[in-house]
């Protein structure tokens, strides 16, 4: 019992696959996931920066590679099913409040406990490290949605999940959200694909929403 558990708990993300029971070429797991939050994090911050903006780094950091240890728990629920409706959100948050504590306050020592309660906790709050924390989440949902659409897969999730991912990064008003609308989804829509599905043509739908 004890760090021992909270280590080892670490390998059951590798074990948690994301977007559960739908079809895909590519297999992700919520591991691999908070990397590449992570790196999108990063990559954010540092156009931020470069526009002015004062990064708290060790935050950014904390919040990104922390942001779905709770899956530990409760496992990768759909995004769809997850945002169906606030009070089903609000109360699986909950959920995962309470095991999360629960979890902290039996195995991890004393002096630890305060600082890893908040590192587990919701860091998609109203500073700027949670606003980057939040476009960067629904960049790997944007990806791993796009990925699957220009391999040719037709399943209707995929659409649903790219469409909804892009129109939460919209929403979201930080100087890099426009470098990603003004440089990188060009680039992204100017791939060559063999999809069936108009990716570029759905874009065009929800930006003009």
């Amino acid at each position: 019992m004890g760090i021992h558990v909270y280590l080892q708990s670490l390998n059951k993300l590798e074990r948690i696959n994301r977007c559960p029971g739908e079809f895909k070429f590519e297999e992700h797991n919520v591991a691999s996931h908070s990397f590449k939050v992570t790196q999108y994090a990063q990559l954010l911050a540092t156009i931020e920066e470069q526009k002015g903006s004062v990064v708290d780094w060790k935050s950014l950091y904390e919040k990104a590679i922390n942001h779905d240890f709770s899956e530990v728990f409760i496992g990768d629920i759909k995004t769809p099913v997850k945002y169906s409706s606030p009070v089903l959100r609000q109360m699986l948050a909950q959920v995962e409040e309470a095991m999360v504590k629960k979890f902290v306050e039996e195995e991890f020592p004393a002096e630890l406990q305060e600082v890893y309660l908040e590192r587990f906790g919701e860091g998609k709050d109203e500073t700027l490290e949670g606003k980057i924390l939040s476009v960067a989440d629904k960049l790997d949902q944007l990806y791993e949605s796009y990925n699957e659409i220009q391999r040719g897969n037709t399943e209707e999730v995929y659409v649903t999940v790219y469409k909804k991912a892009l129109l939460a990064i919209k929403k979201i008003e930080i100087p890099s959200v426009n470098y990603f609308f003004e440089v990188i989804l060009p680039e992204m829509l100017e791939e060559k694909t063999n999809s069936p599905v108009d990716i570029r043509q759905i874009t065009e739908e929800v930006l003009a929403e």
